[in-house]
């Protein structure tokens, strides 16, 4: 003879034995109809016009994906190369770390080689956070002096061994 447990003690425990206390109820008139939706005709795929990058664990690319940016340029050859690997790898996720930052980079360039010069000032907030985090602009731009000051000393310094 097979032994009833109590789980009454477990808050929350049976809180959906009670058909009329589900969610649906009485909204939901059961006709049997939810299993015949099952079969289903796939839609057409979105069109594959520029390159997409897809995980390799997947054998095709997903139903609907991005195509307004492809990859290009030094960003696009570093996506390519972490998509060469698993998902669960750092030599995935770091590279497109890096990718995002250099394409940042090349949008810059891109922006001034069109005439256009980008007021980096107003894109990155500094005008909000000076009047909300003053003294941590200040900290940021200390930094930014410091270590590009050490930069130039170093690059300074190893010129003079020449």
């Amino acid at each position: 003879m097979k032994e009833t447990k109590d789980y009454s003690h477990i808050k929350g425990w049976g809180i959906d034995a009670d058909p009329e206390n589900e969610p649906t109820y009485p909204l939901k008139n059961y006709t049997g109809d939810d299993h015949a939706r099952t079969h289903w005709d796939r839609p057409s795929l979105q069109v594959k016009d520029v390159e997409i990058l897809h995980s390799n664990e997947r054998p095709t690319i997903s139903a609907v994906f991005g195509n307004t940016l492809p990859p290009k340029g030094l960003s696009g050859i570093v996506r390519r190369f972490a998509f060469r690997y698993s998902e669960n790898r750092y030599r995935h996720w770091l590279p497109l770390l890096l990718a995002d930052r250099i394409d940042v980079i090349e949008g810059l360039f891109d922006d001034l080689r069109r005439g256009h010069i980008p007021n980096i000032f107003a894109e990155k907030g500094y005008k909000a956070r000076w009047k909300h985090d003053r003294n941590g602009v200040i900290k940021k731009a200390a930094t930014v002096v410091v270590i590009t000051s050490c930069l130039m000393l170093l690059l300074r310094h190893g010129k003079n061994k020449q």
